[in-house]
């Protein structure tokens, strides 16, 4: 299924954005790369200039915008599996917060999962009101495991024209692994694998 095109039939879309950090060190040593990867889409947001109760109409078909999001995401890694993932979003300074979460709830989340391979973990999420142009923080953590120290990150994303006052920025972000240098311990990936 073409998943873009999917998001396309419900929403009315104005572009889609990536952005690609490959990180060799972070002070010590260079070391295993480690890919994080942010992806969002900016669509119209149906709700400007008067509350609505009943926000189904971004809710419902969310489902697209997370397989699309997560597709787009790992196709970035290069091959690598994700190992962690975040959401979040931005709407525009007409609109109201409560309609990027309605976009990035448990319809597109579930979706987000299975394009990663999978994903028994809470998604950590971010969301707010801004101006076309401010940065997010998404955060990023284990997607089997909230607690694993190592893969507690995040990716600055931001959309130099968007979201304009009547828009919605949705985005993701998946990572390969760890931070290049962890080391404060607490539970870790083996720990998990020895659970299983």
């Amino acid at each position: 299924m073409n998943h873009s095109a999917e998001v396309e039939k419900h929403y009315e879309v104005r572009g889609w954005y990536s952005s690609v950090q490959e990180i060799r060190h972070d002070g010590g040593e260079p070391g295993e790369t480690l890919i994080k990867v942010a992806v969002g889409v900016v669509i119209r947001n149906p709700f400007v200039g008067s509350y609505k109760a009943d926000l189904s109409a971004l809710i419902a078909p969310s489902a697209a915008i997370g397989h699309a999001l997560g597709e787009r995401a790992v196709a970035l890694l290069g091959g690598r599996p994700a190992e962690s993932y975040g959401k979040g979003g931005i709407v525009g300074v007409a609109g109201e917060q409560e309609h990027v979460i309605a976009c990035i709830t448990t319809e597109f989340g579930n979706p987000l999962r299975e394009q990663v391979g999978g994903g028994k973990a809470w998604i950590s999420s971010a969301s707010k009101v801004a101006a076309a142009g401010t940065s997010i923080d998404i955060p990023l953590a284990h997607k089997d495991e909230l607690y694993i120290r190592s893969h507690y990150d995040a990716i600055t994303f931001a959309v130099p024209d968007g979201p304009r006052p009547d828009e919605i920025l949705v985005c993701v972000a998946v990572a390969s692994g760890p931070r290049v240098h962890q080391r404060v311990g607490g539970k870790t990936v083996a720990d998990l694998a020895a659970a299983q």
